[in-house]
């Protein structure tokens, strides 16, 4: 079969499911460039976001921004899911591809942070299916015990976005224009030619058997009502510390939110094998225990993150362009931990130690983050973020992998969806509780260092010269000060580069009190992280394929009892 044509190729595939290690590399480029597109879009944008809320005046609406996106990505992850198992993955990976760029170009528009927002939520329905798909296609086409070795290519793909997102996303965030258009719009703009591409490959080299199940339903009920669930439970997190937890727009959102999930659930049961996420696979204790952990490694994840380059930026000064190669230590520990973990599963069929070593590193990383001052040596701070990588880098590929064997392999699309929705989940809670804590302790943190720093001799002096200074940043603070007006902490939320503009002394408290603000969110996050090892130490350990999902399926579909 040397000189097999490649419609016979393809026919192959259709037929037995069985991929030659040429085959595999074909698809994975084509895997590769969608999964690119997501995770350089992800790195791209936490680095600029700063930059991009300071330009259009809503610092302290960044996280809308951050969570309209995941609210969008984490719904759609288990309709891809779905329906890909009913109609196929390559359809659906290619509108997912199209939507996200069309959402990309949609946000180089945006005039206020509410657009951004909005945009940010429509690029996000794209989002959703090229994460979760590319990891099913692979678990289609590779055995669990053997898809170690080429999740490798998927780390290098991983590893070379996260290096160059930071790094493009400051570079561009810190133009002023280029070509006429402001600099972080290309932050977005950038996806479009990257997209482009990866629809071309995929369009050309992914093949897959054709799949069409007649008369199965798709859940779009189950769909509308875990939007119900979500979203206000999402909103209420974000603006909980500005409406007041027992408020009644607050309890609204609770018990919307509540109605939602348990409507949910509902649906979900008179559903049965057609739900978007069937509940009979909760009675598997591997796949029910793997979904908790992914919420609670997810929150952690997502929400310790985010934070790191706002620390670099607003507390250290860096540039965009320096926070993101600043960020290189934390990619270099997820990748040792990720190829590490990878070989190593790949050689030994055996996974449970890597879950259990990354939530132990993931959580002694966040809780040395939380000893982090304004003033820490940089090395330092570096050296925790390789220990929070190295710890991440063990724990996301186990869970993805321990999630797809739990269940037959005619679950592939849901049970990956399912495994990359509830990670979703835990993470879009955690950015918006986590940065709502940092800015609840922002103000009083910076107020009450403002009030240390009055009784230094030298900070009074400081605000003396700052009084008759050229520079409107410290002449706005040093009169605010001495009509004891209190805005001045409360002003750092809608524009953090006034920081930076301030001379050092009359800047020192406000770095401080962010800095303190940190410490308190890094520290809620250790006691996640500690939640995620102790769930982990009681997850059972089940013996990995060697099939793909798809020469699995037809195993069973020939001769298996099930």
């Amino acid at each position: 079969m040397s000189h097999a044509t490649p419609s016979t190729n393809v026919e192959n595939v259709r037929q037995e499911g069985v991929f030659s290690h040429r085959e595999i590399l074909v698809i994975l480029s084509g895997l590769m460039l969608g999964m690119f597109l997501a995770a350089l879009d992800q790195t791209i944008v936490s680095t600029a976001i700063r930059t991009i809320a300071d330009d259009l005046n809503g610092y302290s609406l960044q996280a809308w921004v951050t969570t309209a996106y995941l609210i969008t990505a984490t719904l759609a992850t288990p309709l891809y899911g779905k329906l890909s198992d009913m109609y196929g993955r390559k359809p659906f990976f290619m509108a997912a591809i199209i939507i996200f760029v069309l959402g990309s170009l949609l946000c180089t528009m945006a005039q206020t942070m509410y657009m951004l927002a909005a945009f940010r939520a429509f690029q996000g329905l794209g989002a959703g299916g090229l994460m979760s798909l590319a990891l099913a296609i692979l678990g289609d086409i590779v055995g669990p015990r053997d898809r170690a070795k080429y999740q490798g290519y998927f780390l290098a793909v991983f590893g070379t976005s996260s290096v160059l997102g930071p790094v493009l996303g400051g570079l561009l965030a810190g133009q002023d224009s280029i070509l006429g258009i402001e600099g972080w719009r290309w932050v977005f703009l950038v996806n479009v030619p990257i997209g482009m591409f990866a629809l071309a490959v995929v369009y050309r080299v992914l093949h897959l058997p054709k799949v069409h199940k007649p008369g199965v339903r798709i859940d779009w009920w189950g769909a509308l009502v875990l939007a119900i669930g979500i979203v206000p439970l999402l909103i209420v997190a974000e603006q909980g510390r500005e409406w007041g937890w027992g408020s009644t727009a607050s309890v609204s959102c609770y018990v919307i939110g509540a109605v939602g999930v348990i409507g949910f659930v509902f649906v979900e049961k008179s559903m049965r094998d057609a739900a978007l996420i069937p509940l009979r696979m909760f009675r598997n204790s591997t796949f029910a225990l793997g979904v908790v952990i992914s919420i609670v490694v997810g929150a952690a994840m997502f929400g310790g993150i985010s934070l790191l380059p706002q620390y670099l930026q607003v507390v250290r000064g860096s540039s965009p362009t320096l926070a993101g190669l600043q960020m290189l230590p934390m990619v270099l520990g997820l990748m040792i931990g990720s190829i590490t973990s990878g070989q190593l599963i790949a050689k030994t069929g055996h996974y449970r130690i890597f879950p259990l070593v990354g939530a132990s590193m993931l959580t002694l990383g966040m809780f040395l983050l939380h000893f982090v001052q304004a003033d820490s040596p940089l090395p330092v701070v570096m050296m925790f973020m390789v220990i929070t990588g190295f710890g991440l880098g063990n724990l996301m590929q186990p869970l993805t992998l321990a999630i797809q064997n739990a269940l037959p392999p005619q679950d592939m699309g849901v049970s990956t969806a399912a495994a990359t929705f509830f990670r979703q989940i835990g993470g879009t809670l955690g950015v918006a509780v986590f940065l709502s804590i940092l800015f609840a302790q922002l103000t009083p943190n910076i107020t009450s260092q403002l009030q240390s720093a009055a009784q230094d001799p030298a900070f009074q002096q400081a605000v003396v010269a700052g009084a008759h200074s050229t520079n409107p940043a410290d002449v706005a603070l040093a009169t605010g000060l001495a009509t004891h007006d209190t805005s001045a902490a409360a002003g750092v939320l809608q524009d953090s580069s006034v920081i930076q503009q301030l001379s050092p002394i009359l800047a020192q408290p406000f770095k401080v009190g962010f800095a303190d603000s940190m410490s308190v969110v890094f520290l809620t996050v250790t006691v996640i992280a500690l939640l995620a090892l102790v769930l982990v130490a009681f997850w059972k350990e089940v013996p990995l394929r060697t099939a793909g999902g798809l020469a699995a399926a037809r195993q069973e579909s020939d001769g298996s009892p099930d």
